[in-house]
C-alpha cells in the first residue's frame, strides 16, 4: 500500500476499526520535498530466501517477546520520531533512527524461536564499514536498513553520494562493468580519491571483499507513485479485441 503514494509514506496501524480499513497509506512528504536524499542498494544476494518473510513474521509473533514489547512500546515513538525528520529534513534524526530499527527488527528475528537469519556476514561488514565511515566523519553521512533479507539500502545524501558509492566500490569490487546502474555516477566514484585517514579508519574492522560478494549496486531516488501512461509512452502494446 506504501506504494500508492510518491516521496515518503506511513503505513499506518489502524485497528480501530472491526475491518481494518483504517489501516491505510498516508503521505508524510512528496517527492519534491527532500530532492537531497539518495539511496544506495546493494544485492548481496538473490537467491530464494530459505525463510520467506510471511512464514518469519508468524514465527515471530508467535514466539518473540521482543517484538511484542517493540510492538507495544518502540515502534509508535520511532515513527514519531523519523516522521518529523523527514519534515526536518534532518539526515542525522533519520539515519540513527533508521539504522537502529533495522537493527532492533534483526533482533527480533534472532528472539523468535527458531530464530531466523536474514542477514550473513556480508550483510554485517557493510554495517560495519556504514559506522566507520560515520565515525571518521563525525556525523551521520550514511544510514543502513536491512529488510527481511541480506540486501542493504545505504541513505546518503547527494553532496556525499560518490564518496560512500567510491567507499562501496573499494571494499565490494566490481563483478563486471555493469554492476552500478549509474554509469556516470560509477566513473566519477572510481575517480575519487577516498581520504587516506577514511581508509585507515574503516579498515581498522573491514576488508576488501571478495570480487561478487556484492552482485549489483542501484543508485536511486525517490521518486512518484503510479502514473498512467498513454500509449506511446507505455510499455506494453494492449490490444483488445
Amino acid at each position: 500500500c506504501r506504494s500508492l503514494y510518491g516521496g515518503f509514506v506511513a503505513w499506518r496501524q489502524g485497528g480501530e476499526k472491526e475491518d481494518w480499513s483504517d489501516s491505510i497509506a498516508e503521505q508524510v512528504a512528496d517527492e519534491s520535498h527532500w530532492p537531497e536524499m539518495r539511496a544506495v542498494i546493494l544485492v548481496v544476494s538473490d537467491a530464494k530466501k530459505e525463510t520467506s518473510s510471511t512464514d518469519g513474521m508468524s514465527t515471530s509473533v508467535a514466539t518473540s517477546e521482543l517484538l511484542a514489547f517493540r510492538a507495544k512500546e518502540i515502534v509508535s515513538k520511532r515513527m514519531k520520531t523519523i516522521e518529523e525528520a523527514i519534515k526536518a529534513k534532518d539526515f542525522e534524526a533519520f539515519g540513527k533512527v533508521t539504522m537502529m530499527d533495522s537493527n532492533q527488527f534483526h533482533a527480533t528475528c534472532l528472539d523468535t524461536y527458531p530464530p531466523i537469519f536474514y542477514m550473513n556476514d556480508v550483510s554485517r561488514s557493510i554495517i560495519q564499514m556504514v559506522h566507520k565511515y560515520n565515525s571518521w566523519a563525525g556525523g551521520i553521512r550514511a544510514a543502513y536498513t536491512f529488510d527481511a533479507g541480506p540486501n542493504a539500502v545505504l541513505y546518503t545524501l547527494e553532496e556525499y553520494v560518490v564518496e560512500l558509492l567510491a567507499l562501496v566500490l573499494k571494499y565490494y569490487p566490481e563483478v563486471g562493468e555493469d554492476k552500478v546502474n549509474n554509469v556516470n555516477l560509477k566513473n566519477e566514484a572510481l575517480e575519487f580519491q577516498l581520504n587516506p585517514s577514511l581508509i585507515e579508519c574503516v579498515e581498522q574492522s573491514s576488508r576488501i571483499h571478495e570480487t561478487g560478494d556484492v552482485k549489483m549496486v542501484y543508485c536511486t531516488k525517490g521518486g512518484t507513485g503510479p502514473q498512467v501512461l498513454d500509449a506511446v509512452s507505455s510499455v506494453i502494446d494492449f490490444k483488445i479485441e
